[in-house]
């Protein structure tokens, strides 16, 4: 187990405060290990073993604190049996109904720290989050990133020549099988491996979107989901996908496919990126960009990683960014894109990423993008080139130093 010191050191500073601290993200994520991790933090700050209170809501044993009167009853005792503050860790709670009755009430009403992990955003919509609008503070958990896989691996070595053909051998693995935390259980090998991930991707459809949202139509959401993994990083249409369907000789109302979309969203397994005119500074509401929580689950959905891999590499980049605390957009200015347009505290970074500078075409295409931004903000090339062609104030950077770069 790795500690993951970036996503403490972000919670940290709400310890002990009466903010409910939400950990979401994928399915198997690592968000219950995050717990571990928070729980480790705060003993190490000078809490006890015996202040917390731990309850995974997936675990049959806790099938009865489902309902949340239930729930807030046996959490309300343990707590009064508790000398100090109690430790609330409650994984999965959107598996509780009403699960923000019982969680406010006690934040309310007791001494207590609440950490509580969930697979789904539509726990924290509006609809969910009356009573506890303005109490919580959410972090998302993504898989593993490269430099943390690499660590997983025990290969934090810095990256000089000798090094170079190891972190390339652990990089073609990362591309094709990605960074969910129980891979490394499997040794990555190729066969278990995919088999997991397909489990997982299953579960994700089957659990966390089919029975939440009551869709019976299993056959075609698999056909959106397989279509949008199929098109990551290309803009498309609600419209679009609809007439794909038409020449397969199904119908499927755009409404229906946005909502599809929309559900994905909200289990975390696809992320929506918006087109920024550069020029006008504002967001297009059209033609938005989709981008898959780990790669490794594209692969296991029949889509080939290696053969794809300019694809993939922009969809590593994408996450790495929001791993990295980026707000991004995909810059549009003229005709042309910018891959993305990463913003944080009011700082702007571009960046436009592809396979190899094979050729003066290429270098050409990828870096003249740029020529029309008519601002000083830092703009990169990402490729796997190992050689630096950075030029005319463009940087280029090769994507295993940019992902290892602390």
């Amino acid at each position: 187990m790795i500690k993951r010191e970036d996503y403490i050191e972000k919670i940290r500073p709400f310890f002990n405060t009466d903010l409910i601290k939400v950990i979401t993200g994928v399915r198997r994520g690592g968000k219950s290990v995050m717990l571990e991790l928070v729980k480790s933090a705060l003993i190490e700050n000078g809490a006890k073993e015996n202040q917390f209170i731990k309850l995974n809501f997936e675990e049959l044993d806790n099938e009865e604190l489902k309902n949340y009167k239930t729930l807030h009853r046996y959490l309300s005792n343990k707590i009064s049996e508790i000398n100090g503050s109690a430790y609330l860790l409650l994984d999965e709670i959107q598996e509780v109904e009403n699960w923000e009755k019982c969680v406010n009430s006690l934040r309310v009403k007791t001494n207590c720290d609440i950490y509580i992990t969930g697979s789904n955003a539509k726990m924290l919509s509006s609809e969910l989050s009356t009573l506890i609008s303005g109490r919580y503070i959410k972090f998302v958990v993504y898989p593993f990133s490269f430099a943390e896989y690499l660590c997983l691996n025990k290969k934090e070595q810095k990256r000089d020549n000798a090094m170079k053909y190891v972190y390339k051998s652990y990089f073609e693995k990362y591309i094709e099988f990605g960074g969910m935390p129980f891979l490394s259980m499997l040794n990555y090998q190729k066969e278990p491996c995919k088999q997991y991930l397909e489990d997982l991707f299953s579960t994700i459809v089957l659990k966390d979107i089919m029975k939440r949202r009551q869709i019976n139509e299993v056959d075609l959401l698999n056909r959106v989901i397989t279509y949008a993994m199929g098109n990551i990083g290309k803009t498309f249409s609600a419209n679009s996908i609809s007439k794909y369907f038409k020449s397969e000789k199904r119908t499927l109302h755009p409404d229906t496919i946005l909502n599809y979309l929309s559900y994905c969203q909200e289990a975390f397994l696809l992320y929506k990126v918006s087109r920024k005119d550069i020029k006008d500074k504002k967001v297009l509401s059209v033609n938005e960009k989709y981008y898959i929580a780990d790669h490794g689950l594209r692969q296991a959905v029949n889509k080939n990683n290696i053969k794809d891999i300019e694809v993939v590499l922009e969809n590593i980049v994408y996450i790495e960014l929001l791993r990295r605390g980026y707000f991004v957009t995909v810059g549009k200015i003229g005709e042309k894109e910018i891959d993305f347009i990463a913003e944080k505290e009011g700082v702007l970074e571009y960046f436009q990423v592809c396979y190899l500078l094979v050729n003066d075409q290429t270098i050409n295409r990828e870096f003249s993008v740029f020529k029309k931004v008519g601002d000083n903000f830092p703009k990169y090339v990402i490729s796997m080139d190992e050689f630096d062609m950075s030029r005319e104030g463009i940087i280029h950077k090769n994507i295993i130093d940019w992902l290892t770069d602390k």
